[in-house]
């Protein structure tokens, strides 16, 4: 393939474009915060984000890379089809629920990041637990994308993938370390509409092609191969079923999703943005649907492309950029390639935001330097932008399965993080004795039901499994499911167990050497004035503070009043009601 100076022009145009918006978006919100919360402001910006802005940034962040190039190719490969294609339903309605009965109490007590209740009520420890799998999540989400950028960049323009994957890493990085969240929220709206435009200028080009059948009579007849709708056989329902939950479910406890709704001007805001966002998500697939219906329709030994197949070469991952080079004009291409750029940096440059975002509040500040200046939070920020923004490169360009690893930690985020969200802000009662059972129970179902992306073979094997061609073990049974199941169950009951032994003096005060139950809000905790600023919360909305109690007094294992954790007074009583 020639190297086409005409394509590598437009890319080069289109990423100046995107850095030159996202520095006058640090520019314009330099002063945003006041002296002392500028790395808060970094992080959810003014809390003034608007619905237009807003409904943008967030529709931007799902539709990325993965979600355009996935789409297009669930809906062309023949095993599976549109029905397989779930991430535009999935993504939409865990939008949705996370619009409905998440982002308010997020919001409305004033958080920062999506760990700040975990460490709230569980303590630093447990924290720094969670962190693990909600910083692989974004790590090798970002590494994947960038991964899959090169590839499409490298099947249009013919230029060297590692080239294009470390210029498009830079570009991302760049602008999120000079302008944080308002860097990233202001070039989502450019990125998006690309997206957007691009697509959409493209379908009709490649549905037009004389190799191409209508789409309509593909879609039900089998002509080059089977019909693009696809179809679900019996046997993989709940294969579909455990796939669909991930999706919805496990698609809600991102730090990417709660950074949005943390940066909203208020907790209504926060969830019109998700029900925005939502709808986003349904529209913007359309186009990829589209280009996936098209390469099922397309006889390709009549087109530049040739025989075999995409399929058969084994590059169905790539059928949006194949169907843009070999179907459309070459000046549509150019377009279509620049939606995909804005695609897959619009995702990355959140999960490398959402990332650092985490380790400097919640691992450096509130674990380890509780005194450190906001400056030095900060420069902690700009610095980690840097390393995860390198390390995703890194993994992008040097890991073969990192698309393995993707799901591996995505279902770590769905079985260990969503069961653990669930119960700090709606179980009450749970603590960290509870929450540390429920992460071990989880991440060892998780594991020991194998990958088969990683080749890791299962230990358990649960009903309807089988063996693929390669000889690589597959499970049919709902596996993820039931591991999120089973943690959140184990949080719950573990909790509350390890609350009545130590209130009914089954087990001494001593024994509580997490600090979890006798003494919850020991110095070992931190002050919850540290996790939430007095100007974005009124204090007494939290969980009163009663003073430790001593061990040696006999009262400490008959009055079950002195384990009482909600305060009776009519204040918090008023606070609560609203």
């Amino acid at each position: 393939m020639a190297f086409h100076v005409e394509g590598l022009v437009a890319i080069v145009v289109f990423y100046l474009a995107i850095l030159a918006v996202g520095i006058w978006a640090a520019w314009k919100t330099k002063n945003t915060g006041s002296e002392g919360d500028r790395s808060e402001a970094i992080i959810v910006g003014g809390r003034d984000i608007g619905l237009l802005v807003g409904g943008f940034t967030m529709t931007a962040t799902w539709v990325g890379g993965g979600y355009i190039n996935g789409t297009a190719e669930a809906v062309y490969v023949p095993d599976y089809g549109l029905a397989w294609a779930q991430a535009p339903i999935g993504y939409s309605l865990s939008l949705i629920l996370g619009g409905l009965f998440f982002a308010k109490p997020m919001r409305s007590k004033g958080y920062v990041t999506m760990l700040d209740p975990f460490q709230q009520l569980y303590g630093k420890r447990m924290g720094g637990l969670l962190f693990i799998p909600a910083l692989m999540g974004e790590m090798f989400w970002a590494a994947a994308i960038f991964s899959a950028l090169g590839a499409t960049i490298s099947v249009i323009i013919d230029i060297n993938v590692n080239i294009s994957v470390i210029v498009s890493a830079l570009i991302a990085t760049l602008y999120t370390l000079v302008g944080g969240v308002y860097s990233v929220a202001y070039t989502d709206v450019v990125q998006l509409f690309c997206i957007f435009l691009g697509l959409w200028i493209s379908v009709p080009f490649a549905m037009s092609h004389p190799a191409v059948t209508d789409i309509g009579l593909t879609a039900v007849h089998q002509v080059y191969q089977a019909p693009w709708l696809g179809s679900i056989n019996s046997l993989d329902i709940y294969t579909w079923l455990d796939n669909f939950f991930l999706l919805t479910l496990g698609g809600i406890p991102w730090q990417a999703y709660f950074q949005r709704v943390l940066s909203s001007s208020s907790a209504t805001y926060a969830q019109v943005l998700s029900f925005l966002a939502a709808f986003g998500c349904l529209v913007m697939a359309i186009p990829a649907v589209l280009i996936g219906a098209i390469g099922a329709s397309t006889a390709w030994n009549q087109t530049d492309y040739g025989i075999p197949d995409p399929k058969s070469k084994k590059e169905a991952d790539m059928i949006l950029p194949i169907v843009l080079q070999y179907l459309c004009p070459v000046y549509i291409s150019f377009f279509g390639l620049g939606a995909v750029s804005a695609a897959v940096m619009s995702s990355a440059d959140s999960s490398i935001l959402s990332a650092s975002s985490m380790f400097a509040r919640n691992i450096y500040q509130l674990s380890f330097r509780q005194n450190a200046s906001d400056r030095e939070i900060v420069w902690v920020m700009r610095i980690t932008v840097l390393l995860f923004g390198a390390s995703a490169t890194a993994m992008a360009l040097l890991a073969s399965s990192v698309y393995g690893l993707w799901y591996l930690s995505s279902d770590l985020v769905y079985i260990i993080i969503f069961p653990q969200l669930l119960c700090v802000l709606f179980i009450k009662g749970t603590n960290t004795y509870g929450a540390i059972a429920g992460y071990l129970f989880g991440l060892v179902l998780r594991i020991t039901g194998g990958e088969p992306y990683l080749y890791l073979q299962p230990l358990v094997f649960y009903p309807g499994w089988y063996q693929d061609d390669n000889n690589i073990y597959i499970q049919r049974f709902p596996f993820k499911t039931l591991a999120m199941l089973t943690s959140f169950v184990t949080n719950v009951l573990v909790s509350y167990l390890a609350k009545y032994l130590f209130e009914s003096g089954t087990l001494p005060p001593k024994l509580d050497f997490l600090d979890a139950v006798v003494a919850r809000y020991s110095r070992e905790h931190m002050d919850k004035a540290t996790l939430v600023k007095s100007d974005n919360i009124v204090l007494n909305e939290l969980a009163p503070v009663n003073p430790r109690h001593s061990l040696t007094l006999s009262s400490t294992f008959t009055n079950k009043e002195a384990f009482n954790y909600v305060d009776s007074s009519p204040e918090l009583s008023n606070t609560e009601d609203n």
